[in-house]
């Protein structure tokens, strides 16, 4: 289990900052949390004030190198919570058909095949 790196953890300010590179200031909310991922390696995340996201968070990356005291953003982005509005699992086309759209799908292909051959 990687351990918490307090240089990194305390870098909240730097991940905000970072933010600003996609976000504007009033769509990004309360620091959440912070998580080892890896020795020297740390996410942040905080909430996502942003219209149509309920739920969603902003994620920052940051990593330093061993001995090294300056901390370095690797990755921002933003990434769904655990109650976050989701779309629904993609359903094919094939499988959504009622009864009269299958009818009318499988006279078509005999009119092509009639008419082709």
């Amino acid at each position: 289990m990687p351990k918490k790196d307090a240089v990194l953890s305390e870098a909240v300010d730097l991940a905000r900052e970072a933010l600003r590179e996609i976000a504007p200031d009033e769509q990004v909310g309360e620091h959440l949390s912070v998580t080892a991922e890896e020795d020297r390696l740390h996410t942040h995340r905080f909430a996502a004030v942003k219209p149509g996201y309920h739920g969603w968070e902003w994620f920052v990356a940051v990593a330093r190198a061993p001995r090294v005291k300056k901390v370095t953003v690797c990755e921002i982005g933003l990434l769904p919570g655990s109650d976050s509005l989701l779309a629904p699992a993609w359903v094919p086309w094939a499988e959504r058909m009622d009864e009269q759209e299958k009818k009318q799908m499988a006279a078509e292909e005999a009119a092509a095949e009639s008419a082709g051959g």
